[in-house]
């Protein structure tokens, strides 16, 4: 069980480091590091193989393998660490996952024996792995067990700051052996997603924002997905020039008539300039997909152009856009 990061005041500021296992510490996985500095010594893409999303219940597991999702990983919850190859195996065939994230917590036991075992065997099948741990202060976390109402997986009939410490001795050696540790204390689930997103993207941030530009006609029906509905009938239509009406909005002809409209010119000037002002904000918000519509009578003609200048307006920027004329061929 996972709880999103909250806010909490008089919590140590958040971290992000790299960590280092104390000399006192008998690592289970002590084997790891040896494996990093000879994985290290191999140029690989940064965000190829597996990715080990762990640390204590509530810290922020379900957020951060939401983002991941959203970076393009194929992401499994809790799938026994025996299993690691074979998921390896499935991710190196043609047409299979090419970055993968494992979510491993006490709900399945952490098999740490076999988790080592799991990770020899992908550093000789030549696939690289990380492991990602979480982890917050004892406050933040028993507020936000608190706020869900949730029980702790190891204390489902104790104190919940009972189970956070049991969880802390249980996860102590897998601490010591992650690559990288990100204390949630005092961060929003906003907060969380873009430490995740500095950690794992090799894009700058908009392009994490996926828009999807749809045209479509009123008479058919708005799509009911849309964040955003453009209404353009108000633009001269095409339908009532006999030579264009049958023709598509991807017709050239249809495309110079539309654009060769001032008052086309002007809503366009517009429109961009609002969606470029608004996108940043919704990146901000760790928004990852935004749906656009565009409307026209029939969906066939002035919507079509506008959500082409459109998508060549976010390519420009390095923003990905994709289109769907869902109404053109009515």
């Amino acid at each position: 069980m996972t709880a999103d990061p909250e806010r909490t005041g008089g919590d140590p500021k958040p971290s992000e480091v790299p960590s280092t296992a104390s000399a006192e510490e008998p690592s289970k996985l002590s084997d790891r590091r040896k494996r990093a500095a000879k994985r290290a010594a191999v140029a690989r893409p940064a965000n190829e193989g597996f990715t080990i999303i762990t640390g204590l219940s509530g810290a922020g597991r379900s957020e951060t393998a939401r983002c991941l999702e959203d970076l393009g990983y194929f992401v499994v919850d809790n799938l026994p660490p025996t299993l690691l190859p074979k998921m390896a195996e499935l991710g190196s065939r043609p047409g299979g996952p090419g970055r993968v994230a494992i979510v491993l917590d006490v709900r399945g036991g952490v098999f740490f024996g076999e988790l080592s075992k799991a990770l020899q065997e992908l550093e000789e099948l030549s696939v690289p792995s990380r492991i990602l741990f979480l982890e917050a202060s004892d406050g933040d976390l028993v507020n936000r067990y608190e706020s869900t109402r949730r029980r702790h997986p190891l204390a489902p009939a104790d104190r919940v700051v009972e189970g956070i410490r049991k969880e802390r001795k249980m996860m102590e050696a897998l601490r010591g052996d992650a690559d990288l540790i990100i204390d949630t204390s005092g961060l929003t689930p906003h907060e969380l997603r873009d430490r995740v997103r500095d950690a794992f993207s090799d894009a700058p941030p908009e392009e994490s924002l996926q828009i999807s530009l749809v045209s479509f006609g009123y008479k058919y029906g708005a799509p009911r997905d849309a964040d955003l509905v453009i209404d353009c009938r108000f633009l001269p239509n095409p339908h009532w020039v006999e030579e264009l009406r049958p023709l598509p909005g991807t017709d050239h002809r249809v495309r110079t008539f539309v654009q060769g409209q001032a008052t086309y010119r002007e809503f366009l000037r517009r429109l961009r300039a609002l969606l470029g002002f608004m996108v940043p904000g919704f990146v901000a918000e760790g928004k990852a997909y935004l749906t656009v519509a565009i409307g026209c009578t029939g969906g066939r003609h002035r919507s079509v152009v506008v959500v082409e200048d459109l998508a060549r307006f976010f390519r420009e920027k390095h923003i990905p856009a994709s289109i769907d004329h869902r109404d053109l061929d009515r």
